[in-house]
């Protein structure tokens, strides 16, 4: 069964863009139909493995959950899950002689990664939630596939898939997944409090099929959002910035039921009303975590600074967020930031991040021209020039001191940017000496 796939948030003013999507979807489509992605080599080593010793015929892996969904939707296949009626030991055994390198990723929760060259799989024993608080589960594992069905968050992900190709769907998760419907299996209290990041996996997957949403839902969600605040940061932040990534994230202001659940669990976004124009620039920027986080926290008050502590965001992300929000602060004080010394900025702080102030600035007004937008090529013609001197010529000349190095380079660093990006080698030689004495 192939589902016909809906391109998300596309620009009626981009039909290249649009054109392009459509024919990725046709390659996608014969590619599904002749090559699937459960035939290939590695996969069918696997199950081979998997399978000696069995009763003929009888299922002791499928696939299930992302690989699942893209594969009957006819999108690329990236990460592949597989549910398995072995425990993690019996896997050992199984794989021990082997092409196969087994890594602990969580056994725990009954999973390891199978890895072959540059392969990964995931694997988890088929089991039932025993006892639940909204963070942990005492688990015990079973051979029972419907009976897994049953702990799963949402129907769309308790669709299994055989090695050959057959579905299996105990909860009718094809039926949702074909209407881009996001429901919570069962009751969605229960499976709220069974694990408290099915709040925010909800959000992530609403945005991400243009679900509608029920009222039990909304209320459900509402009444467990404090237990949002005892999960630990780095589960929370996986899952947001998984949905950052997708596509149409910046479509997430068209659900208000939505937008109040993702403003209530992440207060610190203050500023989502700019991603309403945000679809008038996104084909003219990179989509990244970066710029989406600098869209919804970046202000005069430092907003971000406590977000950055409070997730204990990496030193990239922290440190462009810094950068960017002191230069936002800039740019408020000064009118002409992007008509005059473009370069200079690039320079300062790269052409990414110089676009992405851009961003800022066009999406705090209430009305974003044509020609505002075309300075968008202006930035990407700018060619950033590399700064000629370095510490080995200096070396060279026998300055040894480190602290004397990096005061005559950053000194003439800045003349050389103030003049345009020029410094003889004479004004160069003037410097040295001035430092030297």
């Amino acid at each position: 069964m192939v589902f016909g796939t809906t391109i998300l948030g596309s620009n009626p003013s981009a039909p290249a863009r649009i054109m392009k999507k459509k024919i990725e979807n046709l390659v996608l489509n014969i590619k599904r139909y002749f090559f699937p992605f459960y035939n290939s080599k590695d996969i069918k080593l696997l199950f081979k493995n998997l399978e000696k010793g069995e009763t003929k015929g009888k299922e002791v892996a499928m696939f299930v959950g992302g690989c699942v969904r893209n594969y009957l939707q006819s999108k690329s296949v990236f990460d592949i899950d597989i549910a398995t009626i072995f425990t993690p030991d019996e896997l050992k055994r199984k794989l021990e002689n082997s092409k196969f390198k087994i890594i602990d990723t969580g056994l725990e929760h009954g999973s390891v990664t199978v890895v072959l060259d540059r392969n990964k799989f995931e694997l988890t024993t088929l089991r039932k939630d025993i006892k639940t608080d909204g963070r942990h589960a005492e688990i015990k594992t079973i051979d029972d596939w419907k009976e897994d069905s049953k702990r799963r968050d949402f129907t769309i992900n308790a669709i299994y898939l055989s090695k050959k190709g057959k579905i299996f769907d105990p909860q009718q998760g094809v039926s949702d997944l074909k209407n881009n419907i996001v429901k919570f299996i069962g009751d969605p209290q229960t499976r709220i409090e069974e694990d408290f990041l099915r709040i925010i996996r909800f959000i992530r997957f609403t945005i991400q099929y243009k679900s509608p949403i029920e009222y039990s839902t909304v209320q459900a969600i509402k009444l467990n959002l404090n237990g949002v605040k005892a999960l630990s940061k780095e589960r929370v932040l996986s899952e947001l910035l998984k949905i950052l990534k997708l596509e149409n994230f910046y479509r997430l202001t068209d659900n208000k039921e939505l937008t109040e659940i993702f403003l209530l669990v992440f207060p610190e976004f203050k500023h989502l009303n700019r991603l309403k124009n945000f679809s008038l620039i996104r084909n003219h920027i990179e989509n990244s975590e970066i710029l989406l986080l600098s869209i919804l926290l970046i202000d005069l008050k430092d907003n971000h600074e406590y977000f950055c502590h409070k997730y204990r965001l990496s030193n990239k992300i922290r440190d462009n967020l810094k950068l960017l929000g002191s230069k936002f602060n800039e740019l408020k004080t000064n009118k002409e930031f992007f008509k005059k010394n473009l370069k200079n900025n690039a320079y300062n702080m790269g052409l990414k991040n110089l676009k992405i102030l851009f961003t800022l600035n066009l999406l705090d007004k209430k009305k974003i021209s044509n020609k505002e937008v075309n300075i968008y090529k202006v930035i990407e013609k700018i060619s950033i020039p590399k700064f000629p001197f370095d510490g080995k010529f200096l070396l060279k000349r026998g300055i040894q001191e480190g602290k004397k190095i990096g005061k005559i380079l950053n000194e003439a660093e800045k003349i050389w940017i103030d003049n345009n990006f020029n410094l003889s080698p004479k004004d160069f030689e003037t410097i040295i000496k001035k430092n030297s004495i």
